[in-house]
């Protein structure tokens, strides 16, 4: 059984900053499979924002290059996505997302695992 759960969400203010966390256990070693961060926002799809690979190669969605960094901790094991100058338009539930194999794809459907997901309210 994998359990994957977020924390570190919360309110900012235009510009601020959050450290998202995801957690991970389970009898496999997640970390070394591909992991990635989605968020749905009110009345919106879910839509990927940034993946990382048994192998280290991260990819992010345009809207968040530059701006958020996703990164991960084999020893704890934990996902982390650090969030710098937060936008309105970033107010969503964030969610983390495991799969095994490849390719690390930026398809939620394609992720059978999943956390419940914490919210991120970006105020202007």
């Amino acid at each position: 059984v994998v359990r994957l759960v977020e924390s570190g969400g919360g309110s900012v203010q235009t510009g601020g900053s959050l450290r998202l966390s995801c957690e991970v256990s389970g009898d496999m070693p997640v970390l070394s499979w591909c992991t990635a961060w989605f968020r749905q926002a009110p009345g919106k799809e879910r839509e990927w924002v940034a993946s990382i690979t048994s192998a280290g190669i991260i990819n992010y969605e345009n809207s968040v290059t530059g701006r958020f960094t996703i990164s991960k901790d084999g020893a704890k094991p934990t996902l982390y996505l650090q969030m710098n100058d937060l936008k309105p338009e970033d107010t969503a539930v964030y969610y983390c997302a495991a799969r095994m194999g490849a390719p690390c794809t930026s398809v939620g459907p394609a992720y059978p695992h999943w956390g419940p997901g914490t919210q991120v309210t970006v105020s202007s």
